[in-house]
C-alpha cells in the first residue's frame, strides 16, 4: 500500500512540474509578443508622418509648408539666423595635372647649353689673350713666326664662332620655353636657382592647366583658386600665368596654376576647379544640417511667416571646410531665418502632401 501511494504521489508531482513548465513557457511567449508589439508600435510612431495641422499651399507657384509651434517642437524642427561671412562668386572650370617630362628635358638642355657657353667663354678669353700676345711678339722684332701668329688668330676666331653658336642655342631654348610654357615659367627656367622650376621638377609642386568652359571669360584671372580633391574637400591652387594652349576637348580659355604635392594630385588627373570672379559681397553660412538634396541640387527651407516655410535653392559652389555652404546673401531674404534641424522631414512632408492632394 505504501508503494502504491508513493507511486501515485510521484505521478502527481511530475504532472505538477509539467504544468508549471507549461505555464512558464506560455507566460514567456505572451510577454515576448507584448514586448514586440510595443516596439513595433514605437517604431511606427517614429516613422509616422507628422500628426498635426499641416497645410501645403502653392498659390504663388512655390510650395509653402505650414506647421504650428507645437508640431515643430514635437518633431525637432529648429530654426536660426545664419552667420554672415564674405562671399566670392565661383566660376567652375576643369583642371588637368600636367606631365612635366618635356619641361624637365628642356630645363636640362638649357643647363647644358649654359655650361657649354661658359666653357666657350673661358676658351675664348684664353685664345683672345694668346692672340694678343702673339701679335705683340710678332711686331716686336718678329720673335715668333708668322705661322704661329696665324694659328693663334685662327683659334681666336674659332672660339668667337663657338661663342656665337652657344649664345644662339641658349636663345633658341629660351624661346622654346616661352612658346611652350609661357613667360613666367620660361623666366624661371632661364634663371639660375629659381625656386618655381626647382619645386616643379622635384615634384614639391604640380603644374595644372585650368580651362574655363567654352564661351566663359574672366576679365582678370583669379590669383587664388581651388580644386575639388574629394567630397566637400577643396585645396588651394596659385595662379602662374595664362596657358600657351587650350584643352582641345573643352576649347576654352586656359591658365597655368600650381598645387602643392600635399594636395595628393598626380600627373594625368582631371579635376574640377573653382575660380573666384567679381567683387567680394556679403554671404551667409548655411550649415550642413540645413541642406536637403533633391534632383541633384541643394535646397534649404526658410521662414516666410510665423508658422510657414518655403524651399529655396542654394549654390554648392562655395563649400565650407566642415560641411555646408556659403550662400550669397542677396539671393535670400533680408534677415532670413532658416530651418537648421528637420529640413529633410519638411521635404518629405511637402511631397507626401502633394501626393495626397494629387490622389484627391
Amino acid at each position: 500500500m505504501n508503494q502504491q501511494q508513493a507511486s501515485r504521489s510521484g505521478r502527481i508531482f511530475r504532472r505538477i512540474i509539467v504544468v508549471i513548465v507549461a505555464l512558464a513557457i506560455g507566460t514567456g511567449v505572451v510577454w515576448g509578443y507584448l514586448k514586440g508589439r510595443g516596439e513595433a508600435a514605437r517604431e511606427a510612431q517614429r516613422d509616422a508622418p507628422i500628426k498635426a495641422p499641416l497645410r501645403i499651399s502653392t498659390g504663388t507657384g512655390i510650395p509653402v509648408v505650414t506647421l504650428d509651434a507645437a508640431t515643430r517642437k514635437r518633431n525637432g524642427i529648429e530654426t536660426a539666423s545664419p552667420s554672415s561671412t564674405p562671399y566670392h562668386h565661383q566660376v567652375r572650370a576643369y583642371a588637368s595635372v600636367l606631365d612635366l617630362m618635356k619641361l624637365t628635358e628642356l630645363n636640362s638642355s638649357y643647363a647644358n647649353a649654359q655650361a657649354q657657353l661658359q666653357t666657350v667663354q673661358a676658351r675664348l678669353a684664353a685664345s683672345k689673350s694668346a692672340f694678343g700676345r702673339a701679335q705683340g711678339l710678332y711686331r716686336d722684332q718678329q720673335n715668333i713666326s708668322q705661322a704661329h701668329l696665324q694659328a693663334a688668330e685662327a683659334t681666336f676666331h674659332v672660339d668667337k664662332a663657338a661663342l656665337a653658336a652657344a649664345e644662339s642655342q641658349l636663345r633658341i631654348l629660351a624661346a622654346t620655353a616661352q612658346q611652350e610654357w609661357g613667360a613666367v615659367l620660361a623666366k624661371s627656367l632661364t634663371t639660375n636657382g629659381s625656386s618655381l622650376i626647382t619645386r616643379l621638377i622635384e615634384r614639391q609642386d604640380f603644374l595644372l592647366q585650368v580651362t574655363l568652359p567654352s564661351g566663359v571669360f574672366l576679365p582678370v584671372p583669379s590669383e587664388t583658386a581651388a580644386i575639388e580633391t574629394g567630397k566637400d574637400t577643396r585645396a588651394k591652387i596659385t595662379f602662374i600665368s595664362p596657358a600657351t594652349h587650350t584643352d582641345p576637348k573643352i576649347q576654352g580659355v586656359s591658365f597655368f596654376y600650381i598645387a602643392p604635392a600635399k594636395t595628393g594630385v598626380l600627373p594625368g588627373m582631371n579635376l574640377l576647379a573653382y575660380l573666384s570672379s567679381g567683387p567680394v559681397v556679403p554671404g551667409l553660412i548655411i550649415p550642413p544640417t540645413a541642406i536637403v538634396w533633391w534632383h541633384g541640387r541643394a535646397w534649404i527651407y526658410h521662414r516666410v511667416g510665423p508658422d510657414s516655410f518655403t524651399r529655396t535653392e542654394v549654390s554648392p559652389d562655395l563649400p565650407m571646410p566642415g560641411g555646408g555652404f556659403i550662400a550669397k546673401a542677396a539671393n535670400l531674404p533680408k534677415d532670413v531665418e532658416i530651418v537648421t534641424q528637420g529640413a529633410q522631414l519638411l521635404l518629405s512632408e511637402e511631397f507626401r502632401a502633394q501626393i495626397q492632394l494629387g490622389k484627391d
